[in-house]
């Protein structure tokens, strides 16, 4: 089974299932001398864990980490750094239903095709839960980026057909984290905890967007041709289990419109730099990062486990019916914020350090 690494100079390789004995992930091409802050790690593996809220799976999982390579008196050595996590609340019984029936919408069916066998204990590899891998590789990124004045703050814009109108430059994002739906307009997100509620009673899920803003990206990230910054992140944000779209800048929006209405006219900044008027190339123009905000939006599908009966066929081909049991999420995106961060930031860290391999003065 392939395709477990992503990145080329800053590596990433994950590893373990989700009712396995653990699960971890590999850097290659970590920096050496970064003092990490193990906190802001565990923060992140928080944002993300389940049981953290009302709105979310009410399984317990608490996400303590292990450094055990590449990590020495408080930096980072160079070496390939491990990390690990042990699982230790499955209840793999949850999962007996389904042991030879095809939930609609998940993995089962594909992988049972492809590989001849699958763990139907949450999924395995398929699982979410190989997403807290990539958090702990994305907040050793962040605080690499941070050394570059690179900020990268994600948030809950969408929840079905709850929306916030305002543009990300008309909120203040340091209210993100004040409310468990993670979306910093106040009022918005008590509509959306009440919409998710209300979705959960009725045994069913709902979908919705995260938005995501990179600030202090330098001018010149991103390789053309086919390594164009922004297919770069469509790729690491369309991995992430349950994603649907991406789109950065205008999107979809600039279908309609005109070019005299979408380009970004030039203007000299107050440092004597060169701005953009309007941004809605989304910080990336041929690929490469023209010195502006980068945002973007990732659509996220209701969660394909839900408390109802649904038509399903079994591994013999039989016509059968599946209901979801156990403790699942009636909306992923709270938690998929800290996913969309920690995937940006191993795009941008990678991206930033070929730029440096290749642009180097002696």
């Amino acid at each position: 089974m392939p395709g477990n690494s992503f990145g080329k100079l800053f590596t990433i390789t994950t590893f373990g299932e989700s009712h396995g004995a653990l699960i971890g992930v590999t850097i290659d091409g970590c920096p050496s001398g970064i003092t990490l802050d193990l906190a802001a790690i565990q923060t992140d593996l928080d944002r993300r864990k389940p049981g953290q809220s009302e709105i979310v799976t009410q399984r317990k999982e608490d996400e303590d980490f292990d450094i055990v390579s590449g990590f020495f008196e408080g930096k980072t050595t160079g070496t390939p750094l491990t990390m690990l996590i042990h699982n230790r609340n499955q209840k793999s019984r949850d999962y007996s239903h389904i042991q030879d029936k095809f939930r609609p919408s998940h993995a089962d069916f594909t992988y049972q095709k492809k590989y001849g066998v699958r763990d139907y204990r949450g999924g395995g590899r398929s699982s979410a839960r190989e997403t807290a891998c990539r958090v702990m590789a994305g907040a050793i990124a962040k605080q690499v980026l941070q050394q570059f004045n690179v900020n990268i703050q994600a948030y809950v814009s969408q929840v079905g057909h709850i929306q916030v109108e305002k543009d990300y430059t008309e909120l203040n994002l340091r209210n993100t984290e004040k409310n468990i739906a993670r979306c910093p307009d106040e009022e918005i997100a008590a509509k959306m905890i009440a919409f998710i509620k209300d979705v959960r009673k009725q045994g069913d899920t709902v979908g919705g967007v995260v938005r995501c803003i990179i600030t202090g990206t330098p001018v010149g990230i991103g390789e053309p041709v086919y390594d164009r910054l922004h297919a770069q992140l469509a790729k690491a944000m369309l991995s992430i289990n349950a994603v649907k779209g991406f789109e950065y800048g205008s999107g979809f929006a600039a279908a309609r419109m005109r070019g005299s209405q979408h380009n970004d006219a030039f203007e000299k900044d107050g440092a004597g730099g060169v701005q953009t008027k309007s941004n809605h190339s989304g910080g990336i123009q041929g690929g490469i990062s023209n010195g502006m905000d980068i945002h973007f939006n990732v659509a996220f599908k209701p969660v394909a486990t839900i408390m109802r009966k649904q038509d399903t066929i079994n591994e013999a081909g039989d016509e059968v019916s599946v209901e979801g049991k156990g403790r699942h999420d009636p909306c992923v995106v709270p938690r998929a914020v800290p996913i969309v961060e920690a995937m940006a930031a191993l795009v941008l860290l990678d991206q930033l350090l070929i730029h440096q391999a290749y642009n180097f003065t002696t």
